[in-house]
């Protein structure tokens, strides 16, 4: 990239999506400041422009549907911004291991509630999730999609995982200017 600066672009699923975000981490953490960004409208669109050639590269949300273009040779993944290996991918490094300190970013999926909910409900669904968590084959099917399952957390660890990350790109999401539609 750096022999080439100029000649080269990003693509994400959107602005302020978090695919865009860690696309800034990764320029901020190697020097890059000649790589624009080309927000699309979803990952569908970046895909398939990237595949067809139309823009060099982009910073996808891991799917099984992008592991699948990785496998069949339609796509290379140079890397993944999880802290860890994939266990459906263990072969891709960890952008970390790729020689890129610092570039971890996760999708996190998780079940919300309006603020105010009863803790008793928030239990509730707290021990359904455990009880889904708990069986092999739903965990496999969520590896099988490029999921990390976590069977063990807790609201309250999911809450300050969810804080600390807001936490974390606050600074990077006003030093580029995104905001809020």
């Amino acid at each position: 990239m750096k022999a080439n600066s100029g000649k080269l672009s990003y693509g994400s699923a959107g602005a302020g999506t978090l695919n865009h975000l860690s696309g800034e981490l990764f320029k901020s953490l190697t020097g890059i400041t000649d790589l624009p960004h080309v927000p699309y409208r979803g990952a569908g669109p970046a895909l398939a422009d990237v595949i067809a050639g139309q823009i060099p590269m982009i910073i996808p949300a891991m799917t099984s549907q992008v592991l699948a273009f990785h496998r069949s040779g339609k796509l290379r993944l140079l890397a993944i911004t999880n802290p860890t290996r994939l266990v459906a991918a263990p072969e891709i490094p960890t952008a970390v291991e790729a020689g890129v300190p610092g570039l971890v970013s996760q999708q996190a999926l998780g079940l919300f509630a309006p603020a105010g909910t009863p803790k008793e409900i928030i239990e509730q669904i707290s021990e359904a999730n455990r009880i889904a968590m708990s069986d092999k084959t739903y965990r496999q099917s969520l590896i099988d999609a490029a999921v990390e399952p976590l069977p063990d957390w807790t609201p309250d660890q999911f809450h300050r995982f969810m804080d600390d990350e807001v936490a974390r790109w606050t600074p990077l999401v006003k030093s580029i200017g995104v905001r809020l539609d």
